[in-house]
């Protein structure tokens, strides 16, 4: 076993939300060694639909959604490219009045975040975007949120945290984490070992785990969404879309091909997700009633990936109750492409002041079970919990 690694803070999950903490703890003068088990972003930051959506979120996350807004803004000097990102605007599509009064009942509850929602009736929609469906009989329109590629933000992420001074490595599975009163031992299946007195558990769908063996258990389980990419096509939608009550989401991208999404796939293990034939069919079926330029156009890509989904929808993100010194950030339900960003730097700004900017109450991991101290775990290896069994259970 090699001598362990004396760092600030360990960042378990190199995904957006991971990589953006190891980013800022960086920036700050941190050391700081970021673990990734595969590759970044080769998970759920990676290979999601792109939108960067304040749009339809809860109202408690809009707060931290507006502060990840500005962050995106400044993308390119944040992580060195601009990832593809544009501010098309996201349209929300209604398809029916109980949807359409939804929309308005959002658009009224959001009015003190700055949103600026444009809601459009039929007459409304379709003069501004002819390409839609009869089915949709309206629809709101969030001008400022756009779509990004995720193959390019998210790995970015983590490769600007490793040119600010983070030790970030990838293919490092954790096999087993202990604390021994003072500080956290990360063990890696290739044979790597950390310490540090903080440790950030943001592993996605797998984050659940170490939650647990810390006495936190939450019932998280395993999503998989059903996406596809079409072949290239005339333009003709400008604009990121989502329906009201969900079902599919669209957007088209400069070279013509339509990214689309929606439904679940199923897992082939525990970390490879297929997306299905039934999901496929579904997506290409709403797909036409909701964009008919889509009718006839070939899919020439399918994908799914692993997601962490809560019951409530709302990530864990904040202290652990039981082990000072840990920190979570997970279980974003898909929805943690554009928000991740802010969720890192709020995890960073605990490890360097105490506090973030940002109250994080609506999420914090007590909301699950009535949590009980947990002693120093001893030294003794007979006490350490591996972490091989990887996820949560779906």
């Amino acid at each position: 076993m090699s001598r362990p690694l004396e760092v600030d803070a360990v960042v378990i999950g190199g995904g957006i939300v991971g990589s953006s903490a190891a980013l800022f703890l960086a920036r700050a003068g941190k050391r700081v060694a970021l673990l990734e088990r595969d590759f970044f972003g080769s998970h759920s930051s990676g290979v999601n639909y792109g939108g960067v959506r304040r749009q339809g979120r809860p109202l408690s996350q809009l707060p931290l959604s507006q502060r990840a807004h500005g962050l995106w803004t400044d993308l390119q000097n944040l992580i060195g490219i601009d990832g593809e990102y544009l501010r098309s605007g996201h349209l929300k599509l209604a398809r029916s009045d109980k949807d359409m009064a939804a929309l308005a009942a959002y658009a009224q509850a959001s009015r003190g975040f700055a949103l600026n929602l444009q809601l459009l009736d039929r007459a409304q929609l379709r003069a501004r975007f002819p390409w839609a469906g009869d089915v949709a009989v309206g629809a709101s329109l969030c001008a400022d949120d756009g779509h990004a590629n995720p193959r390019l933000v998210s790995p970015a992420f983590a490769l600007a945290a490793r040119r600010a001074g983070a030790q970030a490595f990838e293919q490092a599975h954790v096999t087993s984490v202990s604390h021994d009163g003072h500080t956290f031992d990360v063990r890696t299946a290739s044979g790597q070992n950390f310490r540090a007195p903080w440790l950030l558990n943001c592993a996605g769908a797998w984050a659940a785990g170490l939650a647990e063996q810390f006495g936190e258990p939450v019932p998280m389980r395993s999503g998989h969404p059903a996406m596809l990419v079409t072949e290239p096509l005339p333009m003709f939608m400008d604009v990121s879309t989502g329906v009201e009550g969900g079902g599919i989401y669209a957007r088209q991208v400069a070279r013509g091909n339509c990214v689309l999404g929606g439904g679940q796939g199923f897992a082939l293990d525990p970390t490879r997700a297929r997306p299905g034939q039934a999901a496929i069919l579904e997506i290409l079926r709403n797909a036409v009633e909701l964009y008919p330029p889509l009718a006839g156009a070939q899919a020439i890509r399918t994908w799914s990936g692993t997601e962490g989904y809560l019951p409530d929808r709302e990530p864990v993100l904040g202290a652990s109750a039981t082990q000072p010194g840990l920190l979570h950030g997970f279980g974003f339900a898909g929805s943690g492409f554009q928000i991740g960003p802010a969720a890192g730097e709020a995890l960073a700004q605990m490890v360097c002041k105490g506090a973030p900017d940002i109250a994080l109450d609506a999420f914090s991991i007590t909301r699950f079970q009535a949590v009980q101290p947990a002693t120093a775990a001893p030294q003794s290896a007979d006490n350490v919990i591996p972490l091989l069994r990887g996820r949560s259970q779906p």
